[in-house]
């Protein structure tokens, strides 16, 4: 078979998403001069509220894409003006989404349908109803358009592909536990260290935040859910089918009191008056010699997936973690008692989109 000379590339970046969609674009031009063929042509690429593009399809120029998206008058184009738009370029396309926004993973099934791939950190996509899930691998399988979300979980961590690997030779995965989140595995680490005291809870979330670590408003990470989702999707990769995000049991670390706080600053200077919970939770685990972790569980025998609060040995590889590091363990029949494990940075711009550009590398060898 010939190949193609020219891939086009759409790209969708929102700010605010942790720097991703800055570094892909960092990424995706030393890429070009890297891999020359097939020529990689950036046809359009928009925020929330601009857009570049041209009709007549001519190339985004990759070194001043930025400063040209800021400086733009023309809109975003609706999704299915898009579809359209992509399709009507004569060259094989693959939309790289590096938002977070339902919206756009609720409009993949509509991409791929038209043969358009897809790369993507977007959580949501594979997170969300269960029937979203099944009618994106359904409209890929039938368009041959590809579609891969490494970055969905562990950012650029190999976990999806390494599950996939295993499921696909065969092997039967019995448990996936770990630490999925950067933002708890920095706070439990800094916390309830293995050695020395710790802080206190309200401190260490305040710094957590200051770093850069948790969202805006930290209650977007304290309440699990964003554990639940990465945990969604490798259920259901690993076969269980797992309804939503909110169908298992999720603890959040947030004081009921504080749910409905007007801001994230104002949650922030009232979190130290429940110290005392955390502290209790803490002292409970060092009574047995232990420390506690924010951690996710699947067991695929009882098809049962949980998030929240576990007591771990000091010697635990979970418990043993560094930094904001992530650690997951494949449980199965092939690893027996010993599990694989994949440990290494799980949030951060530039480990993400490497994730992203590794997935636009594969699509790239099966549609070039």
């Amino acid at each position: 078979m010939a190949s193609t000379k020219q891939i086009n590339i759409a790209i969708i970046v929102f700010p605010g998403a942790g720097g991703v969609g800055k570094c892909f674009l960092s990424q995706l031009e030393q890429l070009t001069y890297r891999r020359p063929t097939p020529k990689l042509v950036l046809i359009y690429i928009c925020t929330s509220k601009k857009a570049l593009y041209s009709t007549d399809y001519l190339a985004v120029k990759l070194n001043d894409v930025s400063s040209a998206l800021a400086s733009s008058s023309l809109a975003p184009l609706p999704i299915p003006k898009l579809v359209e738009f992509l399709n009507a370029s004569g060259s094989k396309t693959v939309l790289v989404d590096n938002t977070s926004s339902q919206d756009v993973a609720d409009a993949y099934p509509l991409f791929l349908s038209n043969g358009i791939s897809i790369v993507t950190p977007n959580k949501k996509a594979f997170s969300g109803s269960y029937k979203l899930w099944q009618d994106i691998f359904s409209a890929a399988s039938k368009s041959g358009a590809k579609v891969y979300h490494e970055s969905s979980v562990g950012a650029g961590l190999p976990v999806i592909s390494t599950l996939k690997d295993l499921v696909d030779t065969g092997d039967e995965v019995t448990k996936i536990e770990g630490v999925f989140s950067g933002t708890m595995s920095f706070l439990f680490n800094s916390f309830a260290p293995t050695s020395g005291t710790g802080g206190k809870w309200s401190a260490e979330v305040k710094k957590a935040k200051e770093l850069g670590y948790t969202e805006p408003d930290p209650r977007d990470d304290l309440n699990g859910l964003d554990v639940a989702r990465k945990l969604t999707i490798l259920a259901r990769l690993a076969g269980l089918e797992v309804e939503s995000p909110t169908s298992f049991p999720v603890q959040s670390l947030i004081p009921k009191e504080l749910e409905s706080a007007a801001s994230g600053d104002e949650f922030l200077e009232k979190l130290p008056a429940f110290d005392e919970q955390m502290e209790e939770t803490k002292a409970a685990a060092e009574k047995e010699g232990k420390v506690v972790r924010f951690v996710g569980s699947i067991d695929v025998a009882t098809k049962q997936v949980k998030v929240g609060l576990e007591k771990f040995d000091r010697s635990h590889p979970i418990a043993a973690l560094k930094g904001s590091d992530n650690i997951i363990s494949f449980y199965t029949k092939r690893y027996g008692s010993n599990p694989l494990i994949i440990q290494g940075a799980g949030a951060g711009g530039d480990v993400t989109a490497m994730g992203v550009t590794g997935d636009l590398l594969k699509v790239l060898s099966q549609i070039a």
